[in-house]
C-alpha cells in the first residue's frame, strides 16, 4: 500500500476510535502499541499523531508521551461559542446556495413519530443525522477558512455525543422539532427567520449539553 495511504489510514482509524471514545478522554497513547494494533508502521502513526495534534484531539509531550485530549466545560463553551458565531451567519448570509432537495428529505426524517424509528432507536444514527443537517448549512459557505474552522469543533462535538451516551427520547423529539422550524423559512427564503429558529436550537443543545456534562460528570473524563 502507498505511504500516502497509510499515513490516511492511520490518521482516519485513531481519529475515529477518538471520536468514538474507544481511545477515550484522557488516554495515554504509546506508538507502539499503536502499531500493533492498526498494523501499520510507526512512520504513517507518527504523521497521524502530529495531524490530531494540530486538530486538538491529542496532547503531545516530551518525555510525558501520547494523552487523548480530555474534554473540559471551557472547551465546550468555546465550541457552543464559535457555532453561535458561524452557523447563523452562514445561514443568513448563504443559506439561498442550500440544495432545497436535501432541506425536503430532512423535513421528511424529522417529521418522524414513530418511536421505534432508526432514528430513536440507533443513537449512531442519530448523532450522523444531527451532523449532516448541520454540516448542509455550513456547506453553503464559500469562504473555505469558516468551513475548516468548523470542522474543527465538529470533530470536537461528535465525540463529546459519543462520550456522554444516550439521549433521552423527549431531546430527540424537541431536536427534531426544532430542526423542522429551521427548515420551514428556510424552503420559504426566509433566512431572518431561518436564523432566528437556528439561534434557538443551538441555544437549547447547550442547555442539553451541559445538563448531560453534569449527568455525567463522575463517569467521564470530563473537567472545568
Amino acid at each position: 500500500m502507498a505511504k500516502t495511504n497509510l499515513k490516511t489510514l492511520a490518521y482516519k482509524s485513531i481519529k475515529d476510535k477518538i471520536v468514538r471514545c474507544e481511545y477515550a478522554p484522557g488516554t495515554d497513547l504509546n506508538e507502539e502499541l499503536l502499531t500493533e494494533e492498526l498494523k501499520i508502521s510507526r512512520t504513517p502513526i507518527r504523521d497521524a499523531l502530529s495531524r490530531l495534534e494540530q486538530e486538538g484531539l491529542v496532547e503531545i509531550r516530551s518525555k510525558k508521551g501520547i494523552t487523548v485530549t480530555p474534554l473540559s466545560i471551557r472547551e465546550i463553551n468555546m465550541i457552543f461559542e464559535l457555532r453561535n458565531l458561524y452557523e447563523p451567519y452562514i445561514l443568513l448570509n448563504y443559506g439561498l446556495y442550500i440544495d432545497n432537495e436535501k432541506l425536503n428529505e430532512f423535513y421528511h426524517i424529522f417529521s418522524q413519530k414513530d418511536k421505534n424509528s432508526k432514528c430513536f432507536k440507533d443513537n449512531d444514527y442519530y448523532y450522523d443525522l444531527d451532523s449532516a443537517f448541520h454540516q448542509i448549512i455550513v456547506s453553503a459557505c464559500p469562504n473555505s477558512y469558516i468551513r475548516e474552522d468548523y470542522n474543527l469543533i465538529q470533530t470536537q462535538s461528535e465525540r463529546f455525543r459519543f462520550m456522554t451516551g444516550n439521549k433521552s427520547n423527549n431531546r430527540l423529539e424537541d431536536t427534531f422539532k426544532e430542526h423542522i422550524d429551521i427548515i420551514i423559512p428556510c424552503l420559504k427564503k426566509n433566512w431572518a427567520t431561518a436564523t432566528e429558529k437556528l439561534l434557538y436550537h443551538l441555544d437549547q443543545s447547550k442547555k442539553a449539553t451541559f445538563q448531560l456534562v453534569f449527568d455525567t460528570l463522575d463517569n467521564n473524563n470530563i473537567t472545568f
